[in-house]
């Protein structure tokens, strides 16, 4: 015969007063509270002067590009060769958007000294300027990607301030850190929760998973006390979908979940390519090389009569409000505008590019859709395909774009698209920035004797 099992007693309720107590008499666990939320709110002010900066930049080349029309093509490459000369010679982990490298500083086989040279105070700083230098020469870059760079260095730095026998480690300040980034960046600390899981793929211990959503949210606190809830685009309404439009919703996700597939393969060949004839060339001559991507940049610009140039905020906006004005090519410039760029070397993200190529597709298709067409949704719907066909992080994609527009009514058609852009993206290549991590974590994995074996690009 089977033995009587004791019934399951459920737990005591913890004493109030004791567990009060035991709490605060942990003086090492709120010392690293403390150093963590100072950093978190340090990471969004980074964010906050890293933005105005990048404005600065822009407002710098419209001045540039108004004195003579001519002038772009001369100084686009003389900035475009700069960045990538300064870039190359003292800042090398700086390149590109800057999620590969915190992507990387998480990976197993790099220890502190290669985390260090992956993400830093000083790194920060220099990823702060040379994305602004790229900006200050009309390139079609971004500052979201850098973003997540500056402020996971700023939240490193934290594990100075944190006590021995703490629960939190470095890799949590990095998750803590990156995130922080988008979410100060869009405004959207919900964004930022989920790009920390989502994108950064590693799990957040649970010990101090409270404290890093936390220091997220205070981050996306700080960005909103600079900007407002209207930072980025503004509070545009996006009237739900009709049944009518389902079509040129599914036409509008479809092309922009091609177009993102295609774009994110491209700039992985493009990135990391051996082969070809134009790849020895980019090793070789770096510096010319970045120049010559410059003077193409410059002769697209003219070319499409400026939209091509700069991140695309103005156009993207000017597009949801249906006040905006792009050549009938507009997604083309813009496409190749940012490939390049990216390819140039020159430190700069492709999120906000990527939003405004997947707006014009929208755009596009509303346009031949018919003239009583509401655009509004199917750029919207643009805007979420493409960037999460190139990012592969549908959700993170689907909560900014309707934070963005202040599409809640929009949220089962913006959360299908993304995730339909992802699956679509998934048979044309492998994720971007995963691919992009891994020159990084090789090297990085060198820079210490001790630690193992670095994976194989």
């Amino acid at each position: 015969m089977h033995e009587r099992s004791e019934p399951h007693r459920p737990p005591r309720q913890p004493r109030i007063a004791a567990a009060v107590r035991q709490d605060l008499a942990n003086w090492r666990e709120w010392l690293a509270r403390i150093a963590v939320l100072v950093h978190a709110g340090l990471a969004g002010a980074a964010v906050v002067a890293f933005t105005w900066l990048t404005e600065q930049a822009l407002r710098g080349f419209h001045l540039v590009q108004g004195s003579a029309t001519w002038l772009p093509l001369l100084w686009t490459p003389a900035c475009c060769g700069a960045m990538a000369w300064l870039t190359l010679r003292h800042f090398p982990s700086a390149a590109g958007s800057g999620i590969p490298q915190v992507m990387a500083a998480l990976d197993p086989v790099v220890d502190e000294p290669g985390r260090h040279w992956l993400v830093s105070l000083r790194l920060s700083l220099a990823k702060m300027l040379l994305t602004a230098g790229g900006l200050l020469g009309g390139l079609a870059i971004g500052r979201e990607g850098p973003s997540v760079q500056i402020a996971a260095g700023v939240m490193h730095n934290a594990r100075r301030w944190l006590p021995a026998g703490t629960s939190v480690s470095s890799h949590a300040l990095l998750i803590a850190g990156g995130a922080a980034g988008i979410a100060a960046a869009f405004n959207a600390p919900l964004a930022g929760v989920m790009f920390a899981i989502e994108e950064l793929h590693r799990k957040i211990e649970h010990r101090s998973s409270g404290l890093i959503i936390c220091a997220i949210v205070l981050a996306g606190v700080v960005g909103v006390s600079a900007f407002g809830n209207a930072a980025y685009f503004g509070v545009i309404r996006v009237p739900a979908t009709a049944a009518g439009w389902l079509w040129s919703g599914v036409a509008v996700v479809l092309v922009s979940a091609l177009a993102g597939g295609v774009f994110a393969r491209l700039l992985h060949a493009s990135l990391t390519g051996t082969q070809g004839r134009i790849a020895p060339w980019r090793r070789q001559h770096p510096v010319a090389f970045a120049s010559a991507c410059g003077l193409a940049i410059a002769a697209l610009g003219l070319a499409s009569g400026g939209t091509s140039w700069g991140s695309g905020y103005e156009y993207t906006r000017g597009l949801l409000e249906g006040s905006g004005d792009v050549p009938g090519l507009y997604v083309l410039f813009r496409f190749v505008a940012t490939w390049l760029a990216a390819w140039s070397g020159v430190p700069g993200g492709i999120f906000a590019p990527s939003l405004a190529i997947g707006a014009g597709i929208g755009h596009d298709i509303a346009l031949l859709w018919g003239p009583q067409t509401n655009a509004a949704p199917l750029i919207a719907l643009g805007m979420t395909a493409f960037l999460a066909a190139v990012t592969r992080a549908p959700l993170t994609a689907f909560i900014i774009v309707m934070e963005m527009v202040d599409g809640h009514a929009m949220v089962l058609s913006l959360m299908a698209a993304a995730l339909g852009a992802s699956l679509v993206s998934r048979w044309i290549g492998h994720p971007l920035y995963e691919l992009l991590s891994l020159p990084y974590i090789e090297r990085a994995g060198r820079l210490s004797p001790a630690a193992p074996q670095a994976r194989p690009a």
